[in-house]
């Protein structure tokens, strides 16, 4: 073959350039008037929540940042995150029990997660808050009538630890359907790579498993974490001395409801906008690699110029 030929080899080999759309974009008068009409009702909001006679200002103002508003702002803030910290263990040990190739490991994580999932939050506190009236002392040891180790009285359980116990314990049922989801978005291919080089189950799924699957595992971990913030309200009915629960005493005082509720609001708001912008900071952190820069209309270009492609090279 001459050098000639094998130049005209290569370049009919050489694929030809894309081709530009001949797309018009679409009109943006749809979209500027929906944006200019949804701007003008949240100034609307806005201005009639600040002009209105029911909500006092100069209320919220004072008691915004309160020594007793804070200290329950740090309670509720505690419940949060050792719920959430608690919670996701537990999603983690159940989820690995239900993939298990035990039937009785997966028939007990499967019962956990269908009692706690089933059963509504608010009653599971009542419960909590309320173990004394069915076990007046908490006593461990051998089961069936065995002797007991040693025990503790029910008063133990605080309105704090009831609400610890109860959002903890829910909270890691749901868990563990994210974490295995997490877990099962995984190629199989890759634990057995993995089995095939000698790692044991135990490595595989912490250093190979888990470190990907949290790409697919954070996004709804940091969701369930906002809704955690706001869940924790909930012990106000054990009187968790929460946010929520300090702001209704203080209402109860001054009759100040509307106002109270307000501080409150705003600090539920403030931790949720923080807890959302570290969510987006960590998934932005176990989503490198994974390149999401390409614009949408180079790949729409692309996929459109395939068949040319393919027909030039024919």
């Amino acid at each position: 073959m001459t050098a000639t030929s094998e130049r005209g080899a290569v370049a009919s080999r050489v694929e030809p350039p894309l081709l530009p759309l001949n797309a018009r974009k679409p009109s943006a008068w749809g979209r500027l008037l929906g944006a200019v009409a949804a701007a003008v009702f949240g100034c609307w909001v806005l201005y009639t929540l600040i002009v209105t006679p029911a909500i006092h200002w100069d209320v919220v103002v004072k008691y915004i940042v309160s020594a007793p508003i804070l200290q329950g702002l740090w309670i509720t803030i505690s419940l949060s995150v050792i719920s959430m910290v608690i919670g996701l263990a537990i999603g983690v040990v159940v989820a690995v029990m239900q993939l298990s190739a035990n039937p009785v490991m997966r028939i007990v994580a499967g019962s956990y997660s269908w009692f706690f999932r089933g059963t509504p939050l608010l009653v599971q506190l009542l419960f909590w808050f309320n173990l004394g009236v069915i076990f007046p002392r908490l006593e461990f040891g051998i089961p069936f009538g065995g002797p007991k180790l040693f025990g503790v009285e029910a008063s133990i359980i605080t309105p704090f630890i009831a609400g610890l116990l109860g959002l903890a314990i829910n909270e890691g049922a749901y868990m563990s359907q994210i974490v295995r989801a997490g877990v099962l978005a995984i190629s199989p291919g890759q634990r057995e790579a993995a089995e095939s080089m000698g790692m044991s189950r135990w490595g595989i799924m912490t250093r190979i498993v888990l470190p990907q699957a949290m790409r697919v595992i954070l996004p709804p971990t940091g969701n369930q974490f906002i809704s955690m913030l706001k869940t924790s309200s909930l012990v106000s009915i054990i009187a968790g001395s929460d946010l929520l629960t300090v702001a209704q005493r203080i209402y109860l005082g001054n009759f100040e409801v509307i106002s109270l509720l307000v501080v409150a609001s705003i600090w539920y708001l403030l931790l949720t906008t923080i807890a959302t912008i570290g969510q987006y900071f960590l998934e932005k952190r176990y989503s490198r690699g994974f390149d999401r820069s390409i614009p949408l209309r180079t790949t729409v270009v692309r996929n459109l110029a395939l068949p040319i492609r393919r027909k030039n090279a024919a």
